[in-house]
């Protein structure tokens, strides 16, 4: 199929090229050139962001085994409703995802039954039990690029320099969940005096930030690629700064929510909001917005984790961790971002597109000729309000339904197929 993009501001961070101009596709490529005539579709972006594909480097698909959260066929629709053509599924579903035949299963799965790429991360360690290395050897051979512990860390610091180790020699990148489960003690918000006024427990910064100092340590000692996940701490992002100066080979990405809102955000007998790592201060927020600025973090991710209903009821106590964000984080980083002036565009598609996919090592990221056909068409302008019962996804469990926003998706494109496109109203 040949797609013609008119009009469109074309905006590819591999070349830095930010200009008005026409997008050609060509079966599953981008394309030279060609007429008007000779294409079966053309589409006018006047006015639109005309971009790579999003790479989300952490979405949790819940397929295997909890697939009545969300499974690969919502999951993706969800990721084609947010501009996003590639995502990276987190293993820790059941079984995890800690070996090449389980891991074949979302492969051949996804190949049949998705409607956008998706890469699963294989688990740290066997069965996430933190007791020893995953398969790394195996992983690679299918060709996993990343492995996680998400939804916990290691906490034998021991078994994490082993995985380290192999992981440097597998050349797979570490996806850093950094939480010490120890000092958690049963927190469900921020600690600070929201924590007081909800009546619950708090979460200390130093729980994200102890496994972070430690892992940073751990992959200058052993020269592993460390992605830190979800950073939502003043402290942690200084101690990424502090890498980077260091040369160490640490990259980290911020979630939307945690760019957007705070602890102070949270209503009573709302657990839309209780996420993990849980909305921080006012100053974390700060940090986070201004490392986002100057480069300390290169990604955007959405850490999206849909949940059923009932697992997320009033008690914030009882209540499952996790927020949906697939089809709000373009919206969230416009309104809050490129809106206010704090990112560009470029950088916005730097950091959603084209430096996931450097970090991962794929080829995604690009408009160039000869590149994989993955587009996304933003309106920048259009201002509307989120509503959660319009997802693709199975999870409604968000705190920004109802939220007015900027910024909207008018169509995606995977492989040079059209696998999402609005529908006009009227």
């Amino acid at each position: 199929m040949r797609i013609l993009i008119k009009n469109g501001r074309v905006i590819d961070p591999c070349d830095g090229r930010d200009r008005v101009e026409t997008l050609y596709i060509e079966d599953d490529k981008i394309a030279a050139e060609f007429s008007e005539e000779k294409a079966d579709r053309v589409v006018d972006a006047k006015g639109c962001y005309v971009m790579p594909g999003l790479v989300d480097m952490h979405v949790h698909l819940r397929d295997p085994g909890l697939t009545y959260k969300e499974d690969i066929v919502s999951g993706t629709r969800a990721a084609a409703r947010g501009g996003v053509t590639t995502v990276v599924a987190m293993p820790n579903t059941k079984p995890v995802m800690d070996s090449p035949d389980r891991i074949s299963y979302v492969i051949n799965k996804a190949g049949a039954l998705a409607c956008v790429h998706v890469i699963q991360a294989g688990a740290v360690t066997k069965a996430q039990k933190g007791l020893e290395p995953a398969d790394y050897a195996g992983m690679a051979r299918i060709g996993v690029p990343a492995v996680s512990e998400d939804g916990k860390s290691v906490m034998n610091a021991r078994v994490m320099r082993d995985a380290m180790i192999l992981a440097k020699k597998e050349n797979l990148v570490i996806l850093d969940h950094c939480e010490d489960k120890d000092l958690v003690n049963g927190g469900c918000v921020n600690a600070d005096e929201n924590a007081r006024r909800l009546g619950v427990q708090g979460i200390t910064a130093s729980v994200e930030d102890t496994i972070t100092a430690r892992d940073i340590l751990l992959a200058e000692e052993t020269g592993c690629r460390l992605h830190l996940c979800h950073v939502s701490t003043k402290g942690a992002a200084e101690l990424l700064r502090y890498a980077k100066a260091r040369g160490i080979a640490v990259t980290g990405e911020v979630c939307p929510h945690h760019f957007t809102l705070t602890s102070d955000d949270i209503p009573e007998r709302d657990s839309n909001y209780k996420m993990n790592p849980p909305l921080r201060s006012k100053e974390d927020k700060e940090a986070l917005i201004e490392g986002l600025r100057d480069g300390t973090f290169e990604v955007i991710s959405t850490d999206h984790a849909p949940h059923a209903r009932q697992e997320k009821g009033p008690d914030m106590r009882g209540a499952a961790f996790g927020i949906v964000g697939l089809e709000t984080s373009v919206a969230l980083t416009i309104t809050e971002l490129v809106d206010k002036g704090i990112l560009t565009p470029m950088q916005m598609a730097e950091k959603m597109s084209y430096n996931p996919a450097r970090i991962l090592g794929i080829d995604r990221g690009t408009l160039s000729v000869g590149a994989a056909a993955d587009v996304a068409v933003i309106d920048p302008e259009a201002v509307y309000t989120i509503d959660a019962a319009s997802f693709a996804s199975r999870g409604r469990n968000t705190p920004f339904d109802g939220r007015k926003v900027k910024g909207k998706v008018r169509m995606t494109i995977c492989g040079g197929r059209i696998v999402y496109e609005e529908k006009v109203q009227g």
